[in-house]
């Protein structure tokens, strides 16, 4: 790859042999480099082919700065470590973006109160949210920037979204907001704690997160479709878990204009009979 152009020490504009061009980052890569000269690959941490990218993409890939490139690279490898997660360059900008504007606004006093926010995201992905914690100390002890700690549900979204398939950020808040509504139904229909620490209870949300992605990216369930006998005895055997998952549907057809089908209502009774049921047995 031939320099072209510099937009700042660690990003610059590069042309391959079939003169495509990219965008480039890495810790010094265009460092004193003249047009023509050889870009050492082994300086790219990543590349974006420029014709391909939004404007606001290739603003934020170069417009970082060494010290954000550098806090991201590590946020990343923890990322890869804990969760056996990996960021797809578009994920990689949204990160990065996200950490460089909470510095800025942290160091211009505005900080975020999410305590409450914090506790449901703690509860929704647990994992997720500790290694959070992890990148929030992380990017701290490198920055000295004194993110509050309300930041590191903002990071949570960001690794969650990493299995969400065609979802955004925003479809992530979303899907949280939305399963934090129908865990207030069923513990209000049922009137009882869930245990976040549960094996059902972390079904549960798997199960919920999946309906809810296919629903947002237009996906369709393989298969065929349940045996509309067993339907029918299903709804017979758990008539408290029909009655919550009526609720439920009402829920997601208000907020989002969601319908449940058949099979999707049969499915969901059996995930909250079985999160209840372990829940009574206690």
């Amino acid at each position: 790859m031939k320099f072209v152009k510099n937009f700042n020490n660690n990003a610059a504009l590069v042309e391959d042999d079939q003169q495509t061009e990219w965008i480039v980052i890495g810790k010094g890569v265009g460092f004193g480099k003249h047009r023509g000269d050889e870009i050492d690959l082994a300086k790219i941490e990543r590349r974006f082919k420029a014709a391909d990218q939004e404007e606001t993409v290739l603003n934020t890939a170069t417009q970082l700065s060494p010290e954000i490139v550098e806090v991201v690279n590590r946020v990343e490898k923890l990322v890869k470590d804990q969760l056996s997660r990996s960021f797809t360059d578009h994920q990689y900008l949204s990160l990065a973006d996200h950490i460089d504007f909470a510095i800025k606004r942290t160091r211009d006093g505005i900080n975020l109160d999410s305590a409450t926010v914090s506790w449901e995201t703690n509860r929704l992905f647990p994992k997720e949210y500790a290694v959070a914690k992890e990148a929030l100390m992380l990017i701290n002890g490198m920055t000295g920037a004194g993110l509050d700690e309300g930041e590191a549900v903002m990071l949570t979204q960001h690794f969650v979204n990493l299995e969400s398939n065609g979802t955004t950020i925003q479809d992530t808040m979303k899907i949280s907001r939305l399963i934090k509504g129908i865990i207030d139904i069923v513990q209000y229909q049922y009137q009882i704690q869930l245990d976040p620490d549960s094996f059902n209870f972390t079904r549960f949300i798997g199960h919920l997160r999946a309906f809810m992605i296919r629903q947002l990216t237009n996906s369709k369930v393989n298969g065929q479709a349940l045996d509309q006998s067993l339907m029918m005895v299903i709804q017979e055997k758990y008539p408290d878990a029909v009655a919550c998952v009526d609720r439920i549907a009402v829920f997601l057809k208000n907020q989002m204009g969601w319908d449940l089908s058949p099979d999707e209502r049969v499915f969901l009774i059996l995930h909250v009979w079985r999160v209840t049921n372990y829940q009574e047995e206690q």
